[in-house]
């Protein structure tokens, strides 16, 4: 038997996934997510975060390894993404001290500590590759479309391997395979330009006062409780509020619009980021026109998995979509990168696949 942890450490959350298994086979898996903006509460709280992941999920079992994965070095508290690389691995071993530790880079392999310090490049912004493999694992050929809090992955699997054209973010996103568009943390300004009100386009403000967080509540595509980032104002994340940060986007308030007004405003911005994701579909099809074609079938996981990427492929022409969520559980569909390199590190000690 053996026990594992992954770890997704993002800039805003870190996601984590403990796995026992036994023969190739998963016994339990539990998931945990710690909402930790590093830039704001500080990178020296890192390995407390780490330390409290690991309690919630199984403090009192001997771990077996330990598999990282990250993109949290991205963020500026950093100077670079080698220094991020380098602080993260640190924080990482001073938690799991006598634990194997393996860090996965964007070639799906595993590799030491000490590797990922000499090619920082290679494990930086892996996570989708955790996905991408772990699905891989299941289906030979689709085209993965991950839609997180922040980002939207596009990962295309032919024949049971990863045919991602772009390794780094920036190559992502020259080729459309990563879209800085998610379901809680996108700027309004960044998903339109203009909005349309009482039959007129209304240019809006490049200010941070609504976030797709507040769009998709007040569409009931998630729950207050599903709001797990902070929100623009710092306020709470009621209807009425998010009604009100929406209404600042063009300089009004809820005094001077509606609420039917206001939720045509949050239709026109949803249909918008419905729109960004399907032309990244299109983008990576296009790029890859021989190996994937309009019947290959879409999975989509993380948390706009229905109401962002499923409308985005639907939009792009594909017919065939499935929720990774019925196939792993709705935690492992929400946390995929975690549960992904969890499965690549039990695999590696038992030394078969674990399915």
């Amino acid at each position: 038997m053996v026990n594992v942890i992954g770890f997704d450490i993002g800039g805003v959350n870190t996601k984590s996934a403990f796995l026992t298994t036994e023969a190739g086979t998963v016994k339990a898996l539990k998931t945990a997510i710690e909402y930790f903006p590093i830039w704001k509460q500080g990178k020296e709280r890192l390995p407390q975060v780490l330390e409290k992941l690991r309690g919630m999920l199984g403090n009192s079992a001997t771990i077996d390894g330990v598999g990282i994965t990250m993109t949290a070095e991205l963020s500026d508290v950093y100077w670079s993404k080698r220094e991020g690389v380098n602080h993260i691995l640190d924080c990482a071993t001073q938690v799991f001290t006598d634990v194997p530790t393996f860090v996965l880079n964007v070639d799906a392999k595993l590799i030491s500590v000490e590797s990922a310090r000499k090619k920082p490049l290679e494990v930086a912004a892996a996570n989708w590759m955790a996905t991408g493999w772990m699905i891989s694992q299941m289906i030979e050929n689709c085209l993965i479309v991950d839609v997180g809090s922040t980002t939207t992955s596009v990962i295309p699997v032919i024949n049971a391997k990863v045919v991602a054209e772009g390794r780094t973010d920036l190559e992502k996103l020259l080729s459309g395979e990563l879209i800085y568009t998610g379901a809680l943390r996108t700027n309004v300004a960044a998903i339109v330009n203009w909005i349309p009100i009482r039959g007129k386009n209304a240019s809006i403000s490049s200010e941070l006062f609504a976030q797709s967080g507040d769009v998709h509540l007040l569409l009931n595509h998630i729950r207050e409780e599903d709001y797990t980032v902070e929100t623009a104002d710092g306020r709470g994340k009621t209807r009425d509020e998010a009604m009100a940060r929406l209404a600042r986007v063009v300089c009004a308030d809820i005094d001077m619009l509606n609420e039917h007004e206001i939720i045509n405003m949050a239709r026109f911005v949803f249909e918008t980021q419905v729109e960004q994701i399907a032309k990244g579909l299109e983008q990576v099809c296009e790029g890859m026109k021989k190996q994937l074609q309009k019947d290959i079938l879409v999975v989509v996981s993380g948390l706009g998995r229905n109401f962002l990427a499923k409308k985005a492929a639907e939009k792009a022409g594909f017919k065939k979509i499935i929720d990774l969520g019925e196939l792993l559980g709705v935690g492992a569909a929400y946390m995929s990168p975690s549960v992904g390199v969890a499965l690549m590190v039990a695999s590696r000690l038992e030394g078969k696949t674990v399915e």
